[in-house]
């Protein structure tokens, strides 16, 4: 920590607070993610030969190839496309990414919550980077089975993403702000999506080699790293030069600012057996269910069904991502003065943005199914369907914070790392639905997405809570009565040993 006149000068050269610094670059943070993370779904359209597809099948409802350049009257010019892999191997591939992503999240969760944040992110996010910038290399010289051990990997330095964001935000983060310090940060899922589809587009237009998508992306990922590293600290009492009001401010309103006070172990007996954290469970399983259909397989959708041309692809990948993080603002402000002016609870504004998020996404893909070759009206509903969907992040993506602040990067690893089970289902899954890959083959994926979607709300409606459970905070809220499964926190001698932890810090 700097002596705190040189803390106070250096404080003075940042125009806004810390925790407005530490929330862009968590939006960045979430963005590099995500640009890494889907890339490959746009550059697998210019990296699979699938001529010898279109000659075996004919679809009666396909749209016009009007938008692309037609080589020997029959398919479009791919110049890079050398792999000759099936629907379902590219499924395959795709999932990948989500079996090593889902397995780090746990032990993300709790380095983050034993080492802090900083770290756990940092140096996740930077092996990602660096496998990214291997893909070329990698792909090229083992082929499907070399490229879906790489994505695993990258997989699991992600994994650790949003426990251990969690865990810097429940430091940083008062109540009242969380909705939209929330929308900001996980916002920057769609920035990731907008920037990643965008230029993945703008580097294979024409005669654009896909190798350039990871080298750019992999470049961009490093980048990221050595300005979180300066800037950034896990709690606001290590932070060097936060301002005297600021630090001071934080201390009064953050239950959990200073990460020195006394830590039980994760109370997993308890988290378990919480109906609140099953529901929220539900909910993000429907929700990533719905997310990783648009995310993964709308280039496809586009490329392949709607005939759009690469360019045209990036671009209109990328619109429905723009919708759904500018409604994300405005659900997260919305959802803060209706709690904040006592108009509705806490619980009732995240069933009511989860809801919204929910419902109105799966009525619009399946809207767009049916509008078949009308280019411009699919591409309206699954804008209206992202825009929707921006509800997600001041409902279900903030509860974790409402139910244990003391355990939300745990309590994130697991719902994060359930709910990932749909990442891994639904590439793999549409790529068996849609062999040929025609109209009515993605619609039946689309009526099974409609279905998890509604089904899993349903749920999380019944059974979501939005008050800090007993189990966060054992000292203030004690045991239920009907409680028969032993103690949470820690022996008396671990307790007292953290009582004079405090006691010397507090001195210091």
């Amino acid at each position: 920590m700097l002596p705190p006149r040189w803390r106070h000068t250096i404080s003075k050269l940042f125009l806004i607070p810390q925790r407005y610094v530490l929330g862009i670059m968590g939006l960045l943070a979430v963005c590099n993610a995500y640009t890494m993370r889907v890339c490959l779904n746009l550059a697998v359209t210019q990296m699979v030969n699938n001529t010898k597809n279109e000659e075996l099948h004919f679809d009666p409802d396909a749209c016009p190839d009007d938008d692309v350049l037609i080589v020997n009257g029959t398919s479009p010019l791919r110049p890079y496309a050398i792999f000759d892999w099936s629907e379902s191997t590219q499924g395959l591939i795709l999932s990948a990414f989500y079996y090593g992503y889902a397995i780090t999240h746990v032990p993300g969760g709790y380095l983050a919550e034993r080492y802090g944040g900083k770290w756990t992110l940092g140096i996740g996010l930077l092996s990602t980077a660096i496998f990214t910038l291997l893909t070329p290399v990698v792909v090229k010289a083992g082929g499907a089975t070399w490229l879906f051990i790489l994505r695993v990997l990258q997989g699991m330095g992600e994994g650790p993403t949003m426990p251990a964001l969690m865990i810097v935000l429940a430091r940083w983060v008062p109540p009242h702000e969380r909705s939209r310090q929330g929308a900001l940060v996980f916002g920057g899922a769609q920035i990731g999506n907008i920037f990643g589809s965008f230029m993945s587009g703008f580097l294979m237009a024409g005669d654009g080699d896909w190798v350039n998508v990871f080298y750019f992306f992999g470049c961009f990922g490093i980048l990221w790293f050595v300005a979180w590293s300066i800037l950034c600290y896990s709690t606001p009492n290590t932070h060097p030069y936060i301002s005297d009001e600021e630090l001071k401010y934080l201390n009064e309103t953050v239950t959990s600012a200073d990460n020195n006070s006394v830590r039980d172990p994760v109370p997993w007996k308890a988290i378990v057996r919480s109906v609140p954290v099953w529901a929220l469970v539900f909910a993000a399983v429907g929700h990533d269910w719905g997310y990783y259909t648009m995310v993964t397989d709308l280039p496809k959708y586009m490329t392949d069904v709607l005939k759009f041309n690469i360019a045209a692809t990036g671009t209109l990948t990328a619109i429905p991502y723009l919708a759904m993080w500018i409604s994300s603002f405005i659900f997260g402000w919305v959802c803060d003065v209706c709690i904040k002016c006592n108009w509705h609870t806490i619980k009732t504004g995240r069933i009511i943005h989860t809801t919204i998020a929910a419902t109105g996404p799966a009525i619009c893909i399946i809207l767009a199914s049916y509008a078949g070759c009308d280019r411009m009206a699919a591409v309206a509903y699954f804008i209206a369907s992202m825009a929707l969907m921006g509800g997600f992040y001041s409902g279900m993506k903030v509860n974790a914070l409402d139910l244990a602040p003391n355990y939300a990067g745990s309590l994130t690893a697991m719902i994060n790392g359930t709910s990932t089970l749909s990442g891994i289902i639904t590439p793999y899954l549409i790529g068996l639905l849609t062999p040929d890959s025609t109209l009515v083959q993605w619609r039946v994926a689309f009526w099974v997405c409609f279905a998890v979607l509604v089904g899993t709300n349903v749920v999380y409606i019944i059974w979501a809570d939005g008050k800090q459970q007993w189990w966060d905070d054992v000292r203030q809220y004690g045991y239920p009565e009907e409680w028969k499964h032993g103690p949470l926190k820690m022996a008396n001698q671990d307790k007292e040993k953290n009582k004079e932890i405090e006691a010397n810090n507090s001195k210091k």
